[in-house]
């Protein structure tokens, strides 16, 4: 018994080897606007998306691009002796979700106040890779 789950044990390693991720928590931007900057990068290999989060103007792109790298030296932490180059990573997975809302109020004409709601949001960044074999 405790074979087999060792074995089931390695086999679930040696799949979740090929994959990544990096979670960004609190971002201080609207999932709207992020979201917008991430559907961009979804299945995208690496390359092609830090150009694209390279030269966007939004200013989500530069927190992404960041992260991004983070899930790259991640999958490179986990597989040190495969090249980058030859595993082909793009990123698999990217989710945006709205975190925590700071509501302020602004006052308003006549003695009344309007809400303001500062959003934020969580983003979780899954790379994958396909291994090129030379």
């Amino acid at each position: 018994m405790g074979n087999r789950k060792r074995q089931s044990a390695e086999l679930i390693k040696n799949d979740k080897k090929d994959i990544a991720f990096a979670k960004l928590n609190n971002c201080p931007t609207s999932p709207r606007k992020m979201r917008l900057v991430a559907d961009q990068v979804r299945g995208e290999n690496i390359n092609k998306a830090l150009s694209i989060l390279k030269f966007s103007s939004k200013e989500a792109s530069r927190r992404l691009e960041k992260l991004l790298l983070s899930a790259i030296s991640n999958w490179q932490a986990k597989n040190e002796e495969n090249d980058i180059e030859n595993a082909a990573l793009f990123v698999k997975e990217i989710k945006v979700d709205s975190g925590s809302m700071l509501k302020r109020l602004r006052t308003a004409p006549q003695g009344r106040a309007h809400r303001i709601r500062k959003r934020s949001n969580h983003v979780t960044l899954v790379l994958g890779a396909n291994n090129i074999e030379d």
